[in-house]
C-alpha cells in the first residue's frame, strides 16, 4: 500500500471539501492517486445522497445576487435538515454560490447544479434540497432590487418601473424601492394587483361574505359584500394593501405620491417573496 502523506490528504480536501479522515481513506484505497480517489468519493457522495433522501430538510437559508450595474438578480432557497447546519460556514458559501448562479440562468438550479449538490451531502452530511430559484431580468427602463430578511429566513425581489431613464437615480426613487422590498417581506401580499386574483378564488370569498350578511336588508347586500370583497383584495393584493410605515395609505397612493416627486410614473412591474419552507 502507498505511503499517504499528509499534503495528498490536504490536496483531496480542498478539491472535493470531504472530510480529512474520509479523504485519506480514499487515498489508501487508490495507492494515492488523487483522480481516483476523487472519483471513489463522488460515487460516496451519491451514495449517501441516495441514503439522506428521505430525510426531512425542514431548516436552511434564502440567498439572493445579482449582476453589475444591478439590471439581473438572481434568488434561490436551499433547505437543509437542521439548523446547525444552516449556519455552518460552508453551507453558506454554497447557498451564495448558487445565488450567484441565478443571477445567469432561469434553468432550476436544482438541475443545473445537481452534482455540486450531491458534493455537498457527501461534504456535510445532511440531505440538502436546492428548493427554488429565480431571476429578474429589468424589462425596461427601472430598477430591481433585493432584500433578504431575518438572516435568510425571507427573500424579496421587486422590480420597480418608470418612464424617464434619470428617475432611477432620484432618492426618493430608490428610497421607494428599498421599502417596497421591506413591505413585500412583512406584508406577504399573494398577487400583484386584483385582477390576477383567480375567478374561482373571488367567487368563493364572495359567497362566504354573501352567507355572513344574511337577514340583511336586499338593497344593502350588494353594497356590504362589494365592501368586504375591497377589504380582501386590500389584505392580499400588493398595490391595494396599506404601506407597512404607513398603513392608512395605500401601495397605489404612495406610487402616485412619489411619482409626483420625481414628475414620474411609477408602477410596480413584479415582484417576489420566498419564506422559508412555505
Amino acid at each position: 500500500m502507498a505511503t499517504i502523506t499528509a499534503t495528498q490528504v490536504k490536496e483531496l480536501r480542498d478539491a472535493t471539501a470531504v472530510s480529512m479522515m474520509e479523504c485519506k481513506k480514499a487515498l489508501q484505497e487508490t495507492d494515492g492517486n488523487i483522480e481516483e480517489a476523487t472519483r471513489l468519493l463522488r460515487e460516496r457522495g451519491m451514495a449517501v445522497a441516495a441514503k439522506r433522501a428521505a430525510k426531512a430538510t425542514n431548516q436552511g437559508i434564502i440567498a439572493s445576487d445579482k449582476s453589475d450595474g444591478g439590471t439581473t438578480v438572481g434568488l434561490v432557497e436551499v433547505n437543509c435538515e437542521t439548523d446547525f447546519v444552516a449556519r455552518n460556514d460552508d453551507f453558506k458559501a454554497f447557498v451564495v454560490a448558487l445565488a450567484a448562479k441565478a443571477v445567469t440562468t432561469d434553468e432550476p438550479l436544482s438541475e443545473a447544479c445537481a452534482d455540486e449538490l450531491t458534493d455537498q451531502i457527501a461534504s456535510i452530511g445532511e440531505n440538502l434540497k436546492i428548493r427554488r430559484n429565480v431571476r429578474f431580468e429589468l424589462q425596461g427602463t427601472g430598477a430591481i432590487a433585493d432584500y433578504i430578511h431575518m438572516g435568510g429566513k425571507v427573500g424579496v425581489l421587486v422590480e420597480l418601473a418608470c418612464e424617464k431613464d434619470n428617475t432611477t437615480e432620484a432618492p426618493a426613487f430608490q428610497e421607494l424601492l428599498r421599502d417596497l422590498t421591506l413591505h413585500v417581506a412583512a406584508c406577504n401580499p399573494s398577487y400583484l394587483t386584483s385582477d390576477e386574483v383567480p375567478e374561482d378564488e373571488l367567487n368563493a370569498e364572495r359567497a362566504i361574505f354573501a352567507k355572513q350578511v344574511e337577514g340583511k336588508p336586499e338593497q344593502i347586500i350588494d353594497k356590504i359584500v362589494d365592501g368586504k370583497v375591497r377589504k380582501f383584495f386590500g389584505e392580499i393584493c400588493l398595490v391595494e394593501q396599506g404601506f407597512v410605515k404607513e398603513p392608512k395609505q395605500s401601495v397605489t397612493d404612495l406610487l402616485a405620491e412619489v411619482g409626483k416627486s420625481v414628475d414620474d410614473t411609477l408602477t410596480i412591474r413584479r415582484y417576489v417573496r420566498y419564506q422559508l419552507g412555505a
